[in-house]
């Protein structure tokens, strides 16, 4: 199989659908009876916003909307347009609204855009003089103004199953290389390994099938896409990391005994191999929480407070952005003086309530709220230590009393 020309689009552009029935995936979003298959065979969308991972088919979709719409579609991207752009495709809607035509502007990776931009668009998406399809990364709460957020649908995409990237990769293939051979068990493992990226899947397929006929050195010519092939793609093109499997926790157990270690560079380089193999950084930051209360604990209590500030900043920024947060906290960590007192008291006293069950509290530790309790004994003979000596005061279990967790 030769490879691309430089001239043809990449695969994930020359194979995207043009119609409802060959798009795969988000069947919550667009089963036959839902809202959004309905408003797209109607020809009647409102103002949307799509939130969704990457690869997901957010920008595939806009483009069925574009197929089936009598409208006009004008795209733009927030990474390469401003306010000058909008403004030229507000003025042509106008112009469009004159011969009584609709236009939807689909705007990709929208939270890149400015407040100022954002607000620029607002006037022409409440008059009716554009229908917007936004599409972002991001949580539209933290990224989209909240009066252009009001004013739009959000419709949330999740990441495809290996099923419908396994339909996607057999589409491809299909349509751009029908001559191709290819082992089930290698498309199998393309979906696995894209994350429910159907982008990252579809350039897999591409170098894997460019690579037929020569291996990585060009010799030993190869006529099938096997699963070794792809395995060596993978590793050339990006990192072989499955959130899954095996590596997935040999991975984080390697960052957090290295941050319990003290070995700030081994943590930082396991985080980006976590990270840069697409793992979600809510996971790790999840991780970094615990980590600061087991590990470090009572020797560092500002610990506990970075590493839920990290965990704030990966949910309000995602990933690429996130990943200087991480970084930051899993440097402090590591260099942390460390203390697990937290951690084996609690597993002390974890055995005991295990091994002797509920034990009752002691009267005069008790709360009495009402004259029963009072006359049952709650509470009698208990000493206020703001105010008494209560060096004598018992707060155990009878049969616990002389334990030592801390």
């Amino acid at each position: 199989m030769k490879p691309s020309e430089k001239n043809n689009p990449p695969l994930a552009d020359a194979v995207r659908p043009d119609t409802m029935a060959e798009f795969f995936g988000q069947r919550e979003l667009l089963g036959e009876n839902s809202f959004l298959y309905a408003a797209i065979a109607r020809d009647n969308v409102p103002s949307m916003i799509f939130w969704g991972p990457p690869g997901c088919g957010k920008t595939t979709l806009a483009h069925i909307i574009a197929e089936t719409t009598d409208a006009e579609f004008i795209q733009l991207s927030a990474v390469a347009s401003g306010k000058k752009d909008l403004l030229q495709v507000l003025e042509k809607a106008k112009n469009n609204l004159l011969e009584k035509k609709k236009t939807i502007l689909f705007i990709d990776e929208i939270h890149r855009w400015t407040k100022t931009q954002q607000d620029a668009l607002l006037p022409a998406v409440e008059k009716g003089i554009v229908t917007l399809i936004g599409a972002t990364t991001e949580n539209p709460s933290f990224e989209v103004n909240s009066a252009l957020l009001s004013r739009a649908r959000v419709f949330v995409f999740q990441k495809l199953e290996k099923e419908d990237l396994e339909k996607i990769i057999g589409r491809a293939i299909e349509k751009n290389y029908p001559q191709l051979k290819i082992e089930k068990e290698a498309v199998k493992f393309i979906a696995n390994f894209s994350n429910g990226d159907a982008r990252a899947a579809l350039n897999t397929l591409e170098a894997s099938a460019s690579s037929v006929g020569r291996d990585a050195s060009g010799r030993d010519a190869k006529s099938c896409v096997s699963t070794e092939l792809v395995k060596q793609i993978l590793q050339k093109s990006h990192l072989l990391y499955d959130k899954n499997g095996e590596e997935h926790y040999n991975i984080i157990s390697a960052l957090h005994k290295s941050m319990r270690g003290g070995d700030a560079d081994a943590a930082v380089y396991w985080l980006a191999r976590m990270l840069e193999g697409g793992e979600d950084p809510l996971y790790v930051a999840r991780r970094l929480v615990r980590f600061a209360s087991e590990d470090i604990g009572l020797a560092n209590n500002t610990a506990l407070l970075i590493a839920n500030a990290a965990y704030d900043a990966c949910h309000k920024l995602g990933m690429p952005e996130c990943s200087v947060h991480l970084a930051q906290c899993v440097i402090y960590l590591a260099k942390s003086k460390k203390d697990v007192t937290a951690y084996l008291a609690y597993g002390r006293a974890k055995a005991d309530v295990e091994k002797f069950g509920n034990l009752g509290v002691p009267l005069h530790i008790r709360n009495a709220p009402t004259k029963l309790m009072k006359n049952l004994g709650y509470g009698a003979g208990y000493k206020y230590t703001p105010l008494e000596d209560s060096r004598d005061q018992k707060y155990l279990p009878k049969e616990l009393e002389g334990r030592k967790y801390v």
